[in-house]
């Protein structure tokens, strides 16, 4: 092993530290501010999807955010007593149920939503949009390196026509 390999797996490992330590601040911060809004992380996210993607059946809901079945019916129950959400049925298939935002929902979300994105906002002004674009797409050449390198490891072994 090379000194520049011994550096590259140094600078690596800083790397990897600084974005750590950068993402539990972040997320620390964006916790709060959603917490201040008397919400877990879960009942926010399942707001904050059906704000943007309109109503979806439960088990979508609990696909899109690996919520076990059990715990997902909890969150809605939760959110439904709160008068934010009501279970709808879905015309096509009365076995299952959408859950949509009431009324009530999508003004509490009107009202809290645009604040939640400033604390985001506020959170990133420390870096310019050009050092905000360039990091969108180191992260991105890195996640997806990772994606590709994983599913072609996944696919070694496998017998190919």
């Amino acid at each position: 092993m090379t000194e520049r390999d011994d550096e590259g797996k140094a600078l690596d490992l800083r790397l990897i530290r600084v974005i750590r330590n950068m993402v539990s601040a972040l997320y620390g911060s964006l916790e709060q501010d959603i917490y201040s809004h008397n919400l877990s992380m879960d009942t926010f996210r399942i707001l904050e999807f059906l704000y943007n993607k309109g109503p979806h059946p439960v088990q979508k809901i609990s696909e899109v955010f690996s919520i076990p079945s059990g715990s997902i019916t909890y969150v809605v129950d939760k959110l439904e007593k709160m008068g934010l959400v009501e279970r709808l049925p879905i015309p096509s298939d009365r076995r299952k149920l959408n859950v949509a935002l009431t009324e009530d929902g999508r003004r509490y979300f009107d009202n809290i939503f645009p604040k939640h994105v400033q604390t985001i906002s506020d959170n990133l002004s420390f870096a310019t949009d050009e050092e905000k674009l360039i990091l969108i797409e180191v992260m991105k050449k890195i996640g997806y390196g990772i994606k590709n390198r994983q599913n072609n490891a996944e696919n070694e072994g496998h017998d190919s026509f």
